[in-house]
């Protein structure tokens, strides 16, 4: 799909707050509100907007143990990838599961109530998997910069 400036100002805008009406945005990037309107429809419907979603503070909600954790597994067959994978997405634990290159086959992000209750993921996960051939465990001290804004070219 073809974005002119016109649309990444609108993503711009809806990535700061998607609550803001197609009027508000519409006001902000010097456009009708009908034809801001039809432009985030669009965008929505051809899948560049992804999701709408509200960002929960995890600590807000009793989860303030925040966790990056690097898994390499013994065997990268389809199969076995597909298993680690499914696991990864049904685990409510898991904010974010990356498949990337390098010394490890995964980097993902995990947010615990306690130590406790990461030791239990562990050993279903972790322990619990033969192909899990090690993973590592970085504690998350503070969130320096926390989003998913992607950064339109204007």
């Amino acid at each position: 799909m073809e974005l002119d400036d016109f649309d990444r100002l609108i993503l711009q805008s809806m990535q700061e707050d998607n609550q803001r009406t197609s009027q508000e945005v519409a006001e902000r990037v010097n456009l009708s509100p009908v034809s801001c309107l039809r432009r985030m429809k669009r965008l929505r419907d051809a899948g560049v907007v992804a999701a709408d979603v509200s960002v929960v503070d995890p600590a807000a909600v009793g989860r303030g143990i925040m966790m990056v954790v690097l898994v390499s597994l013994e065997s990268e067959r389809a199969d076995k990838l597909g298993k680690f994978k499914r696991a990864m997405t049904e685990a409510p634990e898991v904010m974010q599961c990356m498949s990337v290159t390098g010394e490890v086959d995964f980097v993902l992000t995990l947010t615990m109530r306690d130590v406790l209750e990461y030791e239990s993921f562990a050993q279903k996960h972790f322990w619990g998997d033969p192909n899990v051939k090690r993973f590592s465990t970085l504690v998350v001290m503070n969130r320096v910069k926390h989003g998913l804004a992607v950064p339109m070219d204007i």
